[in-house]
């Protein structure tokens, strides 16, 4: 009984690859759906994607709701950066109509998941200089 557990708990942290798979909490309902940002850029996102309309995609392989952050491998048709892993921290907004949350891209270009989620993480504290001295990009619904 022992090595079926321990078998099992084995098959619940690697993949068939072989890779380690990270416990994942599940994407906020606020950041669920179809955005528009500050910038005039659309996206769509869902717990396992992230896109950036046109042509940007982001396979996201852990969401860390405590911190406010999730990390993604940037696909490898993207304009720039693909293959590489992308950390985005992300802040709800209150009081802010129609803006419902922001984002800040952390680490956009790192070699492994490992080195994106080390980045020093964006100050939430300053919204407007807290995204490595820029603002957080505001989101809101795409109607």
């Amino acid at each position: 009984m022992k090595k079926i557990l321990l078998f099992v708990f084995f098959l619940s942290v690697v993949s068939v690859t072989g890779k380690t798979v990270h416990h994942n909490d599940t994407i906020p309902e606020f950041m669920k759906g179809k955005f528009k940002d500050d910038y005039g850029i659309k996206y769509e996102i869902s717990d396992t994607l992230w896109t950036q309309l046109p042509r940007s995609k982001y396979r996201i392989v852990k969401w860390n709701l405590q911190e406010q952050y999730l990390v993604a491998r940037n696909n490898d048709g993207n304009p720039g950066e693909g293959g590489l892993y992308t950390r985005i921290d992300f802040m709800e907004f209150k009081n802010m109509s129609p803006w419902k949350w922001g984002y800040c891209l952390t680490a956009y270009d790192a070699k492994t998941d490992v080195i994106a989620e080390s980045m020093a993480k964006a100050d939430r504290k300053r919204p407007k200089t807290g995204c490595n001295g820029f603002p957080f990009s505001r989101m809101k619904i795409n109607e």
